[in-house]
């Protein structure tokens, strides 16, 4: 089955407003005496007169006006061919010059003085909207006639206007068509205006005094002059046709003329049509479940039944759908269009967003010790000169030349997106009434609907995916640019401090040999500092057990096992079933997940109260080993045992066999932490583990005189035989 294609010029009617009452008198071509009084004398002779356009009904089309004008007047004299043409084409001639003077008139004078006015007022410069082009295409009509130099009574002066006017007929319904659609939003802004009182009083006040000539009380008697005007033209030029003897050399030129006047007020009225097609369906409304709701009907909920009926008949191959590879075409190539511009948009959101982060980290702004050394002086200056002017700038520039326009475009795909979208339902609807011989009111509304829709896709669709398509190439190009003026301006600084730079003298082979060598040795600096930097940040504080957490342990340990011991890393607060821990305490897990497999709350035993902890609270309680490994630098004779002692462990055992060594602090320690404890050269101390919390051999956890404990390093310790050192002998033997 195949889609109707585009629909021949429609008869749809353009309603045209009723002109002022107080329409200007110069806007009406000016008679001499004599002429008047013919004028009087074929009127009284029941011959036939000009009736305006300002007098025509204002519902009528410009098709229906001329008609019925022209088929109104009863008789017409056949000996007309002079005069009476001769004052026809200059009414138009007349009567355009006016409108021209008019227009500017309102654009230029009118708008200058409604600017200054304070506060600004709103919206001001839509009302004015393609008015420019409309006064363009009329200027440049007159124009035309005024080259020639040819006066009206010439009889080439009607032929030259007939080429005029068709070289410029694309123009005028290009200008006019959109100056028309736009109309409305003119008539909704007066209105604005109109309902503070106090403001349209100023404005009917700057008006009468900027054209005091003109009885006019508001914008719209001016502006509604270009929708006037161009329904206007099929009657002026076929009431000179009217009057012109078809034996005239200009006479089927003529003819061709008012035809052309015709056909661009019905393309005009078809665009008008479309246009409100357009906006009727492309806006997006965001409405809550509530208005969705509301707005449920038996007609509304059958329509859509009718449509998921179809719906699913194309998906199982009940019916076929109808095909129209064209449109299709169009359609895909919107939607790869539209995943382009959603991940370019992403992608640049992105690259904002590093660069944003790489300016945020101003490493410049530290000191780190560098005063008089010349290097790393240049180095600083060209971070500070990257970071505050060239990248800034960069970034500047990208937001205004890409992201921004990428934005907008994005904005742009919500129209014909929500058009394709109503397209698809207005076509299950067209299916369902299509093999129908009669149709009802109702029935030829949706099939209109559908072909205007489907007819206004196919003319705008192409036209939106190419502008969309080359905005993309044109924004892709700018990306490079951009980049490429990066990097002229980053060499252009590095150029301007090349020679103050160590080895700016090498070659570019041996440079980039020493820059490789140099970022790995910096490399592996980096690497050592950040290794002591966490090693001394995750050093482990000692903190001994107090006498009733040693109970616990030992009574957990007795009842679970040491494997099954845990302590609180952080304070746990109780909810449902969850226990009241303190930074520190002690449990035993007894299963590692709730009733509900929840492995991230455990099942723990406090001591007696039993409840559910989260495991990411709750760190491991390390026991002692019972054979640690030696320490490197601190190892026991031959033949002397002994168990090693955690700082935890409520009790100690005593030694199998007496030693003969003790240990000593070889060197000045001065603690840095409350996890460290200070000693001095000669101290004897306790060895109580040779290694931290991780197994680190370097440092070692020792008690000090008066019962301290902390890490010292373990090569600051050193063993020297009993009675050797100061102090009392075996006051600290080592267990």
């Amino acid at each position: 089955m195949e889609v109707p294609r585009r629909l021949p010029p429609s008869s749809f009617t353009l309603t045209l407003p009723k002109p002022a009452a107080s329409a200007p008198a110069s806007f009406v071509p000016e008679k001499d005496p004599e002429e008047e009084e013919n004028l009087r004398e074929e009127d009284e002779a029941g011959e036939e007169t000009f009736i305006s356009t300002e007098e025509a009904e204002p519902g009528a089309s410009v098709v229906e006006r001329s008609n019925s004008n022209l088929s109104s007047r009863d008789s017409f004299s056949e000996e007309s061919g002079g005069p009476m043409q001769l004052m026809a084409i200059e009414e138009l001639v007349q009567s355009e010059r006016n409108y021209l003077r008019l227009l500017q008139l309102s654009t230029v004078t009118i708008r200058g003085n409604l600017l200054k006015l304070q506060p600004p007022l709103l919206n001001l410069n839509s009302m004015f909207l393609h008015v420019d082009e409309v006064m363009d295409a009329s200027s440049r009509l007159l124009s035309l006639l005024d080259q020639k130099r040819v006066r009206p009574g010439d009889p080439l002066f009607l032929q030259t206007l007939c080429e005029s006017f068709l070289s410029l007929s694309s123009d005028i319904e290009a200008a006019y068509k959109e100056y028309l659609a736009n109309y409305n939003h003119i008539t909704v802004v007066e209105n604005s205006y109109k309902q503070r009182e106090g403001l349209w009083n100023e404005i009917v006040r700057v008006i009468k005094a900027s054209a005091p000539e003109v009885n006019a009380t508001s914008l719209t008697f001016f502006l509604v002059m270009p929708v006037q005007r161009i329904a206007r033209y099929p009657l002026l030029l076929q009431t000179i046709q009217k009057h012109t003897d078809p034996a005239h050399p200009a006479y089927a030129l003529l003819e061709h003329t008012a035809h052309t006047s015709i056909a661009l007020n019905c393309g005009i009225n078809e665009y008008k049509r479309f246009r409100e097609v357009a906006d009727k369906y492309k806006k997006t409304e965001t409405l809550t479940i509530k208005d969705k709701i509301n707005r449920l009907n038996s007609h509304s909920i059958a329509k859509k039944t009718a449509r998921l009926s179809q719906q699913i008949k194309h998906e199982t191959g009940i019916t076929p759908k109808l095909v129209d590879e064209e449109f299709d075409a169009l359609q895909d190539f919107f939607y790869v269009l539209e995943h382009g511009i959603l991940e370019l948009l992403e992608n640049v959101e992105t690259y904002l967003h590093h660069l944003q982060g790489f300016l945020a980290c101003r490493t410049e702004e530290f000191d780190l010790d560098m005063d008089g050394e010349k290097a790393p002086i240049c180095y600083k200056e060209i971070t500070t000169a990257l970071r505050q002017w060239i990248l800034p700038t960069f970034e500047k520039r990208m937001r205004t030349l890409i992201h921004r326009p990428l934005c907008a475009l994005r904005d742009l795909l919500v129209g014909p997106r929500n058009l394709i979208r109503k397209r698809l339902d207005k076509l299950l609807d067209y299916e369902l009434i299509e093999a129908k011989s009669n149709l009802s009111y109702e029935e030829h509304a949706v099939a209109n609907t559908y072909r205007t829709i489907n007819t206004l896709l196919l003319n705008e669709l192409p036209q939106f995916n190419g502008v969309a398509l080359q905005m993309i190439w044109s924004m892709l190009g700018t990306f490079s640019c951009l980049h490429r003026d990066l990097a002229s301006d980053m060499e252009q600084l590095f150029q301007s401090f090349a020679q103050q730079l160590p080895h700016s003298s090498l070659s570019p082979g041996a440079f980039w040999e020493w820059a490789e060598s140099m970022a790995l040795e910096g490399a592996r600096r980096l690497e050592t500092l950040c290794r002591s930097v966490e090693d001394t940040l995750n050093a482990p504080v000692v903190q001994p057990l107090s006498p009733s957490s040693q109970r616990r342990l030992k009574q957990l340990m007795d009842k679970h096992g040491s494997g099954k011991i845990w302590q609180a890393a952080a304070v746990v607060s109780s909810r449902d079933l969850d226990l009241n821990l303190a930074k520190g305490e002690l449990v035993a897990v007894i299963s590692e997940m709730d009733t509900r497999g929840d492995r991230r709350r455990w099942l723990v035993d406090a001591g007696g109260r039993r409840g559910y902890a989260p495991s990411s609270k709750l760190i491991r309680y390390h026991q002692p080993a019972e054979d640690p490994p030696p320490s490197p630098h601190l190892t026991l004779p031959d033949g002397v045992t002994g168990i090693r002692r955690h700082s935890y462990s409520p009790e100690s055992r005593p030694l199998t066999s007496q030693p003969c060594f003790q240990v000593m602090a070889a060197y000045d320690f001065a603690a840095r932490g409350s996890h460290e404890v200070s000693l001095r050269a000669g101290e004897r101390v306790r060895v109580l583990e040779p290694h931290d919390k991780r197994g680190n051999p370097e440092w070692s956890l020792v008690e000090a005189r008066g019962g301290q404990r902390g890490y010292v390093p373990s090569n600051y310790l050193t063993l020297m035989p009993l009675g050797v050192g100061v102090g009392p002998p075996g006051s600290y033997l080592p267990h």
